[in-house]
C-alpha cells in the first residue's frame, strides 16, 4: 500500500492516472481490523483533524489492537480518556517496538504514540487556553495535546475564575500580546469565564463546560445553559467536558488563520 505522498508523487509523474490514484485513496481512507473496528485512518489529510481513538469503555485489548493497526499506517496514535491499566499496556507494547516512542499526558489522561522519526510540522497557529478553576484543568489538557499534535502554538493561563477576577488580567494581556487566533476557555460551576473573556477580546472564543458541579444543575447541566445563555457575542459552545472537541475547532480556526497569514 503506498503512502499517499507516494500516491501523488506518481501520479504528478504519469505513474498512475488520476482515476487509479483516486482508488488508492479511497482505498486507504478506512482500515478494518478483525471485525472490532473501522479505522478512518486518512481522517487527517481530510479534515485537517486526525482521528482519535478513545479509549473509554473499550477492554484493554481493543484498545492496544486498534492503536497498533493505526500506528502501522500512519505512525502515530492518539489515544483518549485512558485508564491507568489502558496506559500500563500501551507503554508496554510500545517498549518492545525498537522504532516507537510513547507520551503520557497524565493529566489529560492521554497517550502519544510516535515512530521516532515523526515530526509535527509547526503550522503557524497560535491558540489561548484558559480555566476557571485547578479542577477544569484535565479538559483542558485534552484541548493543548490535540492543537499541539495540529503544529498550533498553545498559550495557557490556569485557575482564573471569576471568583477572582484580577487573577485573569495579566494571562489575557499575554494572549492579546502573542496574538492568538482563538481562546478555549474553560470553566465549570457558573461557567462565567468565557462571558467575561469574549467581553474584551476580538477572537472567537469556544467555551468548554465541565462537569465540575453539583446540587441543582450539577455535572455541568447548569454550566452549559448558562454558556448558552452568554450575551456576549463571540462565543461558540461544545459539550461537557469535551476538551477533545474545542482543541480539533481551535485548531482548525488558528491552522487557517495562519495560512492566510502566511500568504501575505
Amino acid at each position: 500500500m503506498f503512502t499517499l505522498k507516494e500516491i501523488l508523487e506518481k501520479t504528478a509523474c504519469s505513474e498512475l492516472t488520476v482515476e487509479e490514484a483516486e482508488k488508492l485513496i479511497q482505498l486507504q481512507a478506512i482500515v478494518e481490523l478483525d471485525g472490532i473496528a473501522k479505522i478512518d485512518c486518512k481522517r487527517e489529510y481530510r479534515k485537517g483533524v486526525p482521528e482519535i481513538i478513545l479509549a473509554e469503555n473499550k477492554t484493554v485489548q481493543d484498545t492496544v489492537e486498534i492503536t497498533m493497526k493505526m500506528f502501522e499506517v500512519n505512525g502515530r496514535v492518539i489515544i483518549s480518556r485512558c485508564t491507568p491499566q489502558h496506559i500500563e499496556a500501551l507503554k508496554a507494547v510500545i517498549l518492545s517496538a525498537s522504532d516507537a516512542v510513547c507520551q503520557v499526558n497524565q493529566k489529560a489522561r492521554m497517550v502519544i504514540i510516535k515512530k521516532k522519526n515523526y515530526t509535527v510540522t509547526d503550522s503557524g497557529g497560535r491558540i489561548g487556553l484558559l480555566t476557571a478553576g485547578t479542577s477544569d484543568i484535565s479538559v483542558a489538557e485534552e484541548a493543548k495535546v490535540i492543537a499541539e499534535e495540529m503544529g498550533c502554538s498553545v498559550y495557557t493561563g490556569y485557575d482564573l475564575g471569576v471568583a477572582g477576577i484580577h487573577r485573569l488580567l495579566e494571562p489575557l494581556k499575554e494572549l492579546i500580546t502573542k496574538d492568538v487566533d482563538v481562546i478555549i476557555v474553560v470553566a465549570g460551576r457558573e461557567g462565567a469565564l468565557p462571558s467575561v473573556v469574549a467581553g474584551v477580546v476580538n477572537v472567537p472564543v469556544i467555551a468548554v463546560p465541565t462537569s465540575n458541579s453539583y446540587g441543582f444543575g450539577g455535572k455541568g447541566v447548569s454550566t452549559l445553559m448558562a454558556m448558552l445563555q452568554s450575551c456576549s457575542l463571540g462565543i461558540a459552545v461544545v459539550n461537557i467536558d469535551s476538551g477533545i472537541a474545542a482543541g480539533a475547532i481551535a485548531t482548525l480556526i488558528a491552522n487557517r488563520a495562519a495560512k492566510f497569514r502566511s500568504v501575505h
